[in-house]
């Protein structure tokens, strides 16, 4: 089984299949965009273009490198994924295990690409970045070049073995093989360290339009959903065709969106103890997808014909106010003190 189409990133693929054919594509890139948008599915796209037997640029498609990138078996293609850390003692023994778990996820995308987010606790633990060392110091098996894509790169955890792990992937970004493209793909940059940042060209994902997240729905899925949860999934994916594949309430963002909001209806003590259960600085990727849902269940509200002007009004306000939050904690915001502060001034516009 391939891997879907991409929908609603034409504009970007055009310019990514540009730099390509120009050979103006970094080395080193990081894409980011919020969680659910298809950021590893165009770091995928990029992989064909750069594997393509007609040479870099727009793939083609039709040939068989092309071919084997969309149903994940060209063997110069490293996809890292975050597994659960490894439970043996030794170095070896563990590398080996990252790659038995990389391997099995593999073939679950093979057979069913449209797949879910990793466990919460799955990580790029430092057993998986020397793994990704030797594949990166590999001769490439069949074309002039290979390219390993790092998901949901935030999971890299920094903190294991005085961040060696970190370290470890820093010097293969510092210095990367010439035969070598590496792709990161990230929804909360600022997880990652800057000395990794500053090595990465970053590549924005942005949201897509509802009209191509009706249509993937439409036209990919195994059973497609009635026309009513169509239109919910569409104004819950807020232009993110990741998250409307996954059911409403599905993932902890949602529950602490719902658990913040009811707290807010019932005044400051609530709302600041709710606040206070936020991690201060070692979730700010939660922190970002609580309010991301938080914005969509306000969107849902908007577009419902039983919510008066005055809420409506209000809801509009309240919107602006979490999408400036938003902003604020793509930065140095500490997110325990940006929760409190937004949960006031919603409770006064809610």
């Amino acid at each position: 089984m391939n891997l879907r189409p991409i929908y609603g990133h034409d504009a970007l693929l055009h310019r990514l299949g540009g730099a390509l054919a120009s050979s103006r594509f970094p080395q080193a890139a990081m894409l980011v965009g919020p969680a659910g948008v298809g950021k590893q599915r165009v770091a995928l796209w990029v992989a064909q273009g750069l594997l393509c037997e007609g040479g870099p640029g727009e793939p083609c498609g039709e040939c068989p490198a092309c071919l084997k990138v969309v149903g994940l078996g060209h063997p110069d293609l490293h996809w890292f994924i975050p597994v659960p850390r490894p439970k043996s003692g030794d170095s070896e023994k563990q590398i080996e295990q990252v790659r038995e778990m990389l391997a099995e996820i593999w073939t679950e995308r093979r057979n069913g690409p449209l797949y879910d987010a990793p466990d919460r606790m799955a990580s790029h633990s430092l057993a998986s970045v020397r793994l990704l060392q030797r594949s990166v110091a590999l001769t490439p098996f069949q074309g002039s070049r290979k390219v390993v894509i790092i998901g949901d790169a935030e999971r890299l955890i920094v903190q294991e073995a005085s961040q060696e792990a970190a370290n470890a992937l820093l010097k293969v970004l510092e210095e990367p093989p010439a035969d070598t493209v590496v792709l990161l793909t990230v929804a909360d940059p600022q997880a990652l360290l800057p000395t990794i940042r500053s090595r990465l060209v970053p590549i924005r994902v942005g949201r897509v339009g509802d009209e191509h997240v009706q249509a993937f729905l439409e036209n990919e899925l195994t059973e497609s959903p009635d026309a009513a949860e169509v239109k919910r999934r569409v104004v819950s994916a807020d232009g993110c065709i990741g998250r409307a594949l996954r059911a409403e309430g599905e993932n902890e963002e949602a529950e602490r969106a719902g658990l913040l909001l009811r707290a807010i209806a019932k005044g400051p003590t609530k709302w600041a103890e709710a606040a206070l259960a936020q991690a201060s600085w070692g979730a700010r990727g939660d922190f970002s997808g609580t309010l991301d849902v938080m914005a969509v269940r306000l969107r849902d509200e908007l577009v419902d014909p039983t919510t008066s002007p005055e809420r409506m009004e209000a809801c509009l306000r309240a919107l602006k106010r979490v999408q400036e939050t938003r902003m604020e904690a793509q930065g140095n915001a500490n997110p325990q003190l940006a929760l409190a502060v937004l949960a006031s001034d919603l409770g006064s516009l809610l």
